[in-house]
């Protein structure tokens, strides 16, 4: 009897020994509002008071009433971290190590029982966080995942520069999980409408980099953070807090970038980072915020692969490109006695030019024999005979771009009828507002609302666009990539009798885009168009039409001079043909004079004059 009481007299003692603190109820609900502990819980404060987690997976709350109760949350962390030590990696204090730092701290918890947890220290010391650096792949129009760019956060060891071992760092990410395929209009709903779980990986640096800079050919903004080997590592603890966590993932605010933005809250408490973007968190806004907060301490630029073709075939005429298409094409060419007579600094251009080419053509796809034997061969040319160093010109940052929210203030006439128009467009940039830190030829404009107040207080609804985007890439010797646009909502048209008629209408387009000058592009696309008027017989009327225009970068700002025609299946024929001149003032100040005249056949020509005002802001 006495031998089956001892186990539970010595357990009860154990128990005991083990027994949590009991804080007051005053101090616990301190602690719970403590903005430490609401950013370890991910916790804002709800619409219709209290508070609400952006955690959507009860696995990461101790508490039934976790994901609503700060305190319940903290009371029940605090019960669990006496728990038996013989839970080993299972036990709380090696699943919230974070969470267990703080707390020992701050309620100085030295009868802690001590735990194993070899797991997450195998885990932590591959990682070594020592210091970190803000990532931004620049936006990528040719993806719907990555139009506005991307931010991700390097995880570096201790001397990882003066060592050269930055490909073996960590990349922290944050992405939306996709089972199966989806297509990209299905891909852009449910990333909009929330659709996707987002969850926080941890991956080798150079895999991130091989597929921004190789497969998507996009530019890298690395910003090395002055966090502190400490702060880093408080970071990184909580990370391992979030490991296959699940948070529902929307494109416009509850994204990568914000979610990174809480790590860095963290990091560093205090910073409020992500009070700044209570309705969209665009990346390049949220590199402004984290430059802004004094976070930064240095910045390098990677170029694209593609960018740094270009560059490189800047430099060769007409002629040497055609000898670099047949040099990738076949490098058998580099024996051609034509090639051979070209003078020797020249083909080492051309030489390198092609491989370039041949492993920018190869990006994305599996590794065949033929490329590889090309890549060799050219190699062997180069080591021969190098060509001087490559040197890409910096562009201007991202974030030193105009910011995200544009407000609009217009006065006009419209056939001798005076009107002003007030605009707001939640995002982000068209082809004429200021370009610096902007690609040209790129357009991505998302929930534009435009309305117009004519003479005698008569209010109508100008305009309603969900999306307008228009990728407008020129053409070269070596890359001939398709221009396109596509974009849907509501617009006002000619209608019958000359009156504005408000249409849904939803179209794209595919074409060409070249550079005819050092500033000068022109463009030309076949369009097709979805149409619903009232002032047609059918409830959806389709259309196919062009598009053609030229785009002009002067000292001013950006000029453009555009014509649209649409055919419809009914027999109706509408044209229209814009000038427009946009002014630079300032960053985020622009001034900008518009034309436009329309054609229909339901209606005689209409002119339409406006000045307007444009502010970027966020």
């Amino acid at each position: 009897m006495l031998k089956r009481l001892l186990p539970l007299v010595l357990s009860g003692a154990c128990a005991a020994l083990h027994a949590a603190p009991a804080p007051t109820e005053s101090r616990l609900q301190s602690l719970a509002a403590e903005p430490f502990w609401l950013s370890l819980g991910h916790y804002e404060r709800s619409r219709l008071g209290g508070w609400r987690s952006y955690v959507d997976d009860a696995r990461f709350f101790l508490s039934p009433q976790g994901a609503h109760d700060p305190a319940a949350e903290l009371a029940a962390t605090l019960r669990a971290l006496y728990r038996d030590p013989a839970l080993g990696d299972r036990h709380p204090q090696c699943v919230y190590p974070a969470r267990t730092r703080w707390l020992k701290e701050r309620l100085a918890l030295d009868d802690l029982p001590k735990v194993q947890c070899p797991e997450f220290t195998r885990w932590w010391q591959d990682i070594a966080p020592h210091s970190a650096v803000l990532v931004f792949p620049a936006a990528y129009l040719n993806s719907p995942s990555s139009m506005f760019g991307h931010t991700l956060l390097r995880v570096d060891q201790a001397d990882v520069d003066r060592q050269g071992t930055v490909l073996l760092s960590y990349a922290l990410n944050f992405g939306a999980h996709i089972e199966g395929m989806d297509n990209s209009i299905l891909y852009a709903w449910k990333g909009v409408m929330g659709g996707y779980p987002g969850l926080f990986a941890l991956m080798p640096y150079n895999d991130k980099l091989s597929e921004y800079s190789r497969l998507e050919n996009r530019d890298l903004w690395e910003y090395r953070l002055n966090l502190t080997p400490e702060e880093t590592g408080r970071m990184i603890e909580h990370v391992w807090e979030l490991k296959q966590i699940r948070f529902d993932y929307f494109f416009f605010d509850e994204n990568c970038s914000y979610r990174l933005l809480e790590l860095l809250e963290i990091a560093r408490p205090g910073l409020e980072l992500t009070d700044q973007f209570p309705f969209t968190a665009i990346p390049t806004d949220t590199v402004r915020a984290v430059e802004q907060a004094g976070l930064i301490e240095a910045i390098d630029y990677r170029p694209s692969k593609e960018k740094e073709l270009l560059t490189r075939a800047r430099s060769l005429d007409r002629r040497e490109q055609d000898w670099v298409e047949r040099l990738a094409g076949d490098p058998a060419a580099l024996d051609d006695r034509a090639f051979q007579a070209r003078p020797a600094e020249r083909r080492a251009l051309m030489q390198d030019a092609a491989f370039r080419l041949t492993r920018y053509r190869q990006s994305g796809k599996e590794r065949d024999e033929d490329g590889a034997r090309t890549s060799f061969r050219l190699l062997q040319a180069i080591n021969r005979n190098p060509p001087p160093r490559l040197a890409v010109e910096r562009p201007a940052r991202p974030e030193q771009g105009h910011r995200s929210h544009t407000w609009q203030l217009g006065l006009g006439s419209r056939d001798h009828r005076t009107f002003a128009e007030y605009g707001l467009r939640m995002a982000y940039h068209d082809l004429l507002d200021n370009l610096h830190g902007f690609p040209i030829g790129a357009q991505i404009e998302i929930l534009q609302l435009k309305l117009r107040q004519y003479e005698g207080n008569h209010w109508q609804l100008q305009q309603l666009d969900l999306a307008n985007i228009r990728s407008l890439t020129p053409r070269s010797g070596l890359l001939k990539p398709w221009s396109w646009q596509v974009g849907g909502g509501l617009e006002r048209v000619l209608g019958k009798h000359g009156e504005a008629q408000l249409v849904g209408r939803v179209g794209g387009g595919a074409g060409f885009t070249w550079q005819l000058d050092d500033e000068l592009y022109g463009f030309a696309l076949a369009t097709l168009r979805l149409e619903q008027n009232q002032d047609f017989a059918a409830f959806i009327s389709p259309a196919g039409g062009f598009d053609a225009g030229l785009l002009w970068r002067n000292r001013l700002g950006n000029l453009s001079l555009e014509t649209t025609t649409d055919y419809f299946a009914n027999g109706e024929v509408r044209r229209r043909f814009d000038l427009s001149q946009h002014w630079e003032l300032a960053d985020n100040l622009g001034l900008r004079l518009s034309a436009r005249r329309e054609f229909s056949h339901l209606a005689g020509p209409v002119n339409d004059l406006m000045l307007q005002l444009r502010w970027y802001q966020y």
